[in-house]
């Protein structure tokens, strides 16, 4: 039997591989791996292992799409949809199904991943991860290459966020200081986040398809984290971040984006959550925004 299925929308991925083998390496649950790969062949190649199903499209569907292409084909009781440029703690899986409940949407602690740093191959130059330079800034080699270092910034630790008015998320540093934080901190390890970042968390499969966390409508890709959070909240749920595990996430620059920079798109999925969510349209909410923003309230941007 599946516990856990982790579902992954990937195209033009570099770091695919590498974070397919550092969750097989790190997982202790019985899990499956659903990769998506979304118009596009993974290079280099997804490992054969009997615990990962690919599963390839021709032409682009998008991440929302592709999650769902992933949930539908998954066994678990629980989906967890994770970037493909992610490292993971020892037991992450194990970890979190532990502590979760069916009306919860949890997410391990973030930390930034550090994935690679440029080398001159020349005379051992180096630069952490980013746009590389065109030449060695040291001896004018053209051969920079990256050189894979795959370590997890616990420095960079992120455990809480929210969304202001015109839906920018943010680092929520200011509630980690209020007293129910740390309440809950001591004495579960469990803190309530107003929302969470779209790279990486976990809810049951009937969850996830009953609340439509992936809702197509909503376009390709944007919104995504703000999505799952409020639909999870104001359904009657509740986000948690679990602060007995963690996953390293690398941000985009110096490996690029994978589909074609449009801005339509999470121009888009924040017209629908502006239209559907701040609107109180939602079909499945039980509560209003204002009630999400009150129970974290003061929240920056918003007012009464």
């Amino acid at each position: 039997m599946t516990d856990l299925s982790i579902l992954i929308p990937s195209r033009n991925e570099m770091f695919l591989a590498r974070t397919i083998q550092d969750i097989l390496e790190h997982a202790e649950t019985n899990i499956e791996v659903i990769v998506v790969l979304d118009g596009a062949r993974a290079d280099p190649p997804v490992p054969q292992h009997e615990q990962v199903n690919v599963i390839f499209l021709q032409n682009p569907i998008g991440q929302r799409a592709a999650t769902n292409m992933a949930a539908r084909s998954s066994r678990g009781k629980y989906v967890m949809k994770v970037d493909a440029h992610c490292a993971f703690a020892q037991g992450f899986d194990r970890v979190m199904l532990e502590d979760i409940t069916p009306d919860v949407t949890m997410v391990p602690i973030l930390h930034r991943l550090w994935a690679f740093d440029w080398e001159c191959y020349r005379c051992g130059w180096k630069m952490y991860q980013c746009e590389p330079p065109v030449v060695c800034p040291d001896c004018g080699n053209e051969n920079i290459r990256r050189k894979i270092v795959w370590i997890s910034e616990m420095q960079s630790q992120r455990t809480s966020y929210y969304f202001d008015r015109n839906l920018r998320q943010q680092n929520f540093d200011e509630y980690t200081h209020r007293d129910e934080y740390k309440k809950a901190l001591a004495e579960t390890g469990l803190t309530e986040t107003m929302s969470v970042a779209g790279s990486c968390w976990m809810m049951t499969k009937d969850k996830y398809f009953e609340l439509d966390v992936c809702d197509e409508e909503w376009g390709f890709w944007g919104s995504q984290g703000i999505e799952v959070a409020c639909k999870t909240w104001l359904s009657g749920g509740r986000v948690l971040v679990n602060h007995h595990t963690w996953y390293a996430h690398l941000s985009r620059p110096g490996i690029g984006f994978p589909y074609r920079l449009d801005r339509k798109h999470p121009f888009h999925a924040k017209k629908m959550a502006r239209d559907i969510l701040l609107s109180d349209k939602w079909d499945k909410a039980i509560h209003p925004m204002s009630w999400l923003v009150d129970k974290f309230a003061p929240v920056n941007g918003w007012t009464s």
